[in-house]
């Protein structure tokens, strides 16, 4: 079995969804805490490491076998946490994806609190890879008070169209899971990358493994 941890429930049927496309038969459970990132956003992902940790040891103590963690705020926190079985960042392959395309990335995020940890994660890539890279952050304005209001269509919009609007890059991140539905509305041909799809596979495998 293969858990998820989640920040908000909006992921439930995105990952159950690809789960049925992809990875049949795959067994998920779904930990939703969405108090983890409001309060990780108020102080600091660092702060709410113990309770991440609670949740992992919760997953493992009821059958994972592998825990994938969906928010890119939490990820690093959800790695180092210790747990008995592996935990996976949901935006991992994305970045190593996003630094096999070249050296120039623009991260596209909709909370600050995501933008250093995506950043971070793909310079931990691309030192990995043995590949220079350089990284343009981007701070979608007023997309995150729209997913926030239940207006994600709004939010995809205003995403998609700050992708449209970048030059001279290589690679086009979406920080956070929440974001990948502007991927489809997209008109650049710079590549889009999202997290969801790698991700899960990602997960699966560890799963599989574990």
């Amino acid at each position: 079995m293969l858990a998820l941890l989640h920040t908000s429930p909006v992921h439930v049927p995105v990952f159950d969804a690809l789960r049925d496309e992809d990875h049949p038969g795959l067994e998920l459970r779904h930990f939703v805490d969405e108090d983890l990132l409001a309060r990780a956003r108020a102080r600091s992902p660092e702060a709410v490491a113990d309770d991440v940790r609670a949740v992992l040891a919760r997953a493992v103590a009821e059958g994972a076998r592998a825990v994938l963690c969906t928010c890119s705020t939490l990820g690093a926190v959800a790695e180092t946490a210790g747990a008995r079985v592996p935990v996976v960042r949901v935006d991992r392959p994305m970045a190593a994806a996003a630094v096999a395309a070249g050296p120039r990335v623009v991260v596209l995020a909709t909370v600050e609190s995501t933008v250093a940890p995506t950043a971070e994660l793909i310079a931990e890539e691309a030192r990995r890879a043995a590949r220079p890279v350089t990284v343009r952050r981007i701070l979608v304005d007023g997309a995150w008070a729209r997913f926030a209001a239940g207006d994600t269509e709004g939010c995809a919009r205003l995403v998609a169209d700050a992708a449209d609007a970048v030059r001279d890059a290589d690679a086009i991140v979406l920080a956070q899971a929440s974001m990948a539905p502007a991927r489809q509305l997209t008109r650049t041909p710079v590549p889009v990358l999202s997290s969801p799809r790698p991700g899960l596979a990602a997960g699966a495998r560890a799963a599989q493994r574990g």
